[in-house]
């Protein structure tokens, strides 16, 4: 028996939401099925902070980027590998790939 088989789409999701985004992009390449319970909007919205919503919107770079992106996992990926300002210009937030938590990254003056 295929735990793919048994288990609903819902449940994988929940399952890969309480691990980390790299376990989920490595589900992700597993098989179909668990590729499309890990690439859902559902588990990469856990990954992402839980203020990320406020945090965007106050941003000083782009608080239009919580509407930019498609999937929360791109907006996940992107704010892993671009910084946004925030702090009245002071700090620049970036989210570490592996694990989701915040880095805060003073801004050169």
């Amino acid at each position: 028996m295929d735990i793919t088989d048994t288990l609903p789409a819902e449940c994988m999701s929940h399952i890969i939401s309480l691990t980390t985004p790299r376990d989920a992009c490595r589900f992700s390449v597993a098989c179909r099925v668990f590729k499309s319970a890990a690439d859902s909007d559902f588990v990469w919205e856990k990954f992402l902070p839980s203020d990320y919503k406020e945090i965007i919107s106050s941003s000083v770079s782009d608080s239009s980027l919580i509407t930019s992106f498609s999937s929360k996992k791109d907006l996940y990926l992107h704010l892993c590998h671009n910084p946004i300002i925030i702090n009245n210009g002071t700090l620049r937030l970036v989210l570490e790939k592996e694990s989701g938590k915040k880095c805060y990254i003073p801004v050169a003056v």
